[in-house]
């Protein structure tokens, strides 16, 4: 096991010989970085996290934008995913116990509330996601202008203009809700890449329309894939002129579907890594975009709250590049024992129900349940392991969160995101370290 001292000072040596002295010199931590958090709709259910704990525990002051997921994405335009969630729920805590003004509640009646308390976070909702309804939703109104056209009306009239639908009370409206769109597309195949392209200059037009009577800017990113297979259907170069910038995920380069354990978030690749030179790293995805021509400071490296995790793993090598039986069981909150029961019933599970992930406010309290940490430098990467569970995790923690947000500031990155706040511990010490990383005040 190594200290955390010991990580810090060894891969920050590393990560400084990357950067060439110009582009460190150049872009100083903290100028114009941007850390975004998605805040999922549905966080206020069974894991009970609302916007007035991002205020209460002091993650909405380090944020510099707050995207919202999601709305809907339908072939004529865009849909709210879930009215109670969003705009009917009487029953949410206040942020800054500053109440609701009725007609307006849910989560959409806090966000106002944030934007008070906070003017210069910047709020962004975003489209789509990973289901096979919004993604064909894109498909199907991205291929003609005509569908772009509509979309990109529908979702600027519902989420900046501020129609978001009706109720008991009758219509709702609030103006000025978002400041922009994340457009959230799960992913175009090769025969949308030019499609993509127009959409978003279609969402750049309108928006821009839009700002030339009102004055203000309207921002525009969105969600870039890890994986090449998903990348290469983009234009990257084109893409990043028509937007603000890009978050581009920073995790799943491994996983639960996978038999053999391994990093999901590695910073950088390894040698001793059985899947090497396969592109599995952050570092690899940067130099890719950047190679493709993404400026850098629109490159916004994403950062998982959760980890992956394998069961059935025997005690060698800490648990990592092993053989597995199948995916982690769900771990109680409390990180001591097992879920007993995955259906939302039962209180004090790790929030996310799901065998082979949890979160890191559950991942950071194993180690005083039976599990040791161990760090590996070359890869700027931690794991959790078990010998009596025969059980692995790999994430991300204050150490290796801090260091990826070192590497942001020596290439000269636009900044970094987190996926998703409710994952945080309840001091949100991830959104925190990474702001501090950043020089955000």
């Amino acid at each position: 096991m190594i200290n955390h001292r010991r990580a810090c000072f060894a891969v920050a040596a590393a990560i400084a010989a990357l950067a060439a002295a110009p582009v460190f010199a150049a872009d100083a931590p903290g100028k114009g970085k941007i850390l975004a958090g998605f805040f999922e709709e549905w966080s206020i259910y069974y894991a009970g996290y609302g916007l007035a704990n991002l205020e209460s525990n002091g993650s909405a002051a380090k944020l510099t934008h707050l995207i919202y997921a999601f709305a809907n994405v339908t072939p004529t335009g865009c849909a709210i995913a879930d009215p109670w969630a969003d705009f009917e729920n009487n029953n949410l805590a206040p942020v800054g116990g500053i109440p609701d003004t009725w007609p307006v509640f849910g989560n959409f009646a806090e966000i106002p509330k944030l934007r008070q308390l906070h003017p210069n976070l910047k709020m962004l909702i975003s489209l789509g996601g990973a289901s096979a309804a919004n993604t064909a939703g894109f498909v199907q109104a991205a291929s003609t202008a005509a569908g772009r056209k509509a979309l990109a009306s529908s979702c600027i009239d519902m989420f900046i203009n501020g129609n978001v639908g009706s109720d008991w009370n009758g219509p709702i409206t609030i103006p000025g809700l978002f400041d922009g769109f994340n457009i959230d597309w799960e992913f175009p195949t090769a025969g949308d890449k030019q499609n993509f392209t127009a959409l978003l200059a279609e969402f750049r037009a309108q928006l821009d329309a839009l700002g030339a009577q009102t004055g203000k800017h309207y921002i525009l990113s969105y969600d870039g894939p890890a994986g090449s297979q998903n990348y290469t259907n983009i234009e990257l170069a084109k893409t990043a002129k028509l937007v603000d910038f890009i978050t581009i995920d920073g995790y799943n380069y491994a996983g639960s579907w996978d038999t053999q354990t391994n990093h999901a978030s590695p910073l950088f690749d390894s040698r001793q890594n059985p899947d090497f030179g396969q592109g599995l790293s952050i570092n690899d995805t940067v130099n890719a975009y950047l190679k493709a021509g993404v400026p850098p400071q629109k490159y916004v490296m994403g950062v998982p709250l959760y980890g992956a995790g394998w069961t059935g793993v025997p005690n060698h090598n800490h648990g990592l590049y092993q053989s597995s039986t199948g995916p982690s069981p769900v771990p109680n909150a409390n990180g001591a024992g097992l879920c007993p029961d995955l259906s939302g019933n039962t209180p004090g599970c790790d929030t996310l129900l799901t065998p082979g992930v949890a979160t890191y406010s559950t991942l950071a309290k194993l180690t005083a349940n039976g599990y040791y940490k161990n760090y590996d430098l070359e890869r700027v990467a931690v794991s959790l392991y078990s010998p009596s569970a025969e059980t692995f995790y790999t994430y991300d923690d204050p150490v290796t969160a801090g260091l990826k947000m070192w590497y942001v500031n020596a290439r000269g990155l636009g900044g970094g995101f987190v996926w998703a706040l409710k994952d945080d511990d309840a001091k949100g010490t991830m959104v925190k370290t990474m702001a501090n990383a950043l020089r955000i005040p």
